[in-house]
């Protein structure tokens, strides 16, 4: 393996010469900065950027952690958190679950993005600090070093609910996330204040849990379908879980949305194809912003106010225009 010994001889110079032109200091004249670039590019040596950060204490690493493989939106979240990361000259850790924590110490990154519903409040409190800013996609903390990037889940769920009334749907079921995020807690009390507006009952026992997977919305519907009545239109808290649901219907003969409607939320790559009504999410832009802020905050520019990101409905053939009593 190349290093830096190597580098210095092939260029005729000292180590600290060729460790001055990789710590970009000014005391080596162009020259010979251009020589010693041009020999590590040949020679293909990089420099340590982990031992780097071990002997400086300072890391420019950010790190973003998530919990769940099998939602593809995570990746427009990314590809937002990469392109500005990359943009001003940082490095991007990407772990999920048990394997955060190690990262988030600041001498091996500056801080981090949390979108992960396991990772508990007490925790990202007791790491965030004045030397280790965090951002938090998931839910909104009161703390100094904490900001909150969080999608407005409750207009735009009220909307598309309302716009569901007013085509002519009247009996509602309902899919569920994992219960204790607060997207999915936001989004059902949207669609059951809604509902409450237009003075239309809701029956706890059309509430199906599931957890944003497509297995767990194939699994409601296949519930649902064991009732006496279907109702005239399924919600769902998330794309995966109503594609899982369209995909149950059509299985046992079902169509949607003759029979039954349904909607979801996020606008997966799938909803387009599938013809799902839903609640476009700006994941790209989402990502985007959340690196913004932490960098921002990282150099110092403290911003924790909680800041909400608009969703907008699309409406497909998944609901009919004008919903037929039958």
């Amino acid at each position: 393996m190349v290093g830096i010994k190597d580098v210095a001889k092939a260029a005729g110079v000292s180590i600290s010469t060729v460790s001055n032109v990789l710590n970009e200091k000014k005391n080596v004249g162009e020259e010979t900065r251009e020589r010693i670039l041009s020999i590590c590019k040949e020679m293909g040596y990089y420099p340590n950027s982990v031992g780097k950060t071990l002997k400086t204490g300072k890391s420019n690493t950010i790190v973003f952690n998530f919990s769940d493989f099998d939602r593809s939106f995570y990746l427009k979240i990314i590809n937002g958190i990469s392109d500005y990361v990359n943009d001003n000259d940082f490095d991007l850790i990407i772990c999920t679950d048990k394997s955060s924590e190690k990262y988030m110490r600041s001498n091996l990154s500056s801080g981090s993005i949390i979108l992960d519903k396991n990772m508990k409040d007490d925790t990202l409190i007791k790491i965030a600090d004045e030397n280790y800013p965090i951002v938090v996609l998931d839910r909104i903390l009161d703390n100094p070093y904490i900001k909150s990037v969080v999608v407005n889940n409750y207009d735009p769920m009220s909307e598309l609910i309302q716009g569901v009334i007013d085509r002519g749907y009247r009996h509602f079921g309902f899919v569920g996330g994992p219960e204790q995020t607060a997207d999915n807690k936001e989004r059902y009390k949207a669609f059951r204040d809604v509902l409450e507006a237009n003075h239309l009952n809701f029956q706890q026992k059309s509430y199906f849990a599931g957890d944003y997977r497509e297995k767990s919305g194939y699994t409601a519907a296949k519930i649902l379908l064991l009732s006496q009545e279907l109702p005239d239109c399924l919600v769902c808290a998330n794309d995966n879980m109503a594609i899982g649901a369209i995909k149950a219907f059509k299985d046992n003969g079902i169509r949607v949305p003759q029979d039954i409607a349904v909607t979801g939320f996020d606008n997966c790559d799938l909803a387009e194809p599938m013809g799902l009504t839903t609640v476009s999410i700006p994941n790209y832009e989402r990502g985007y912003i959340a690196a913004r802020y932490l960098i921002e905050n990282i150099r110092g520019k403290r911003n924790v106010e909680p800041f909400k990101i608009s969703a907008k409905i699309i409406w497909r053939n998944s609901v009919s225009e004008k919903r037929i009593n039958k």
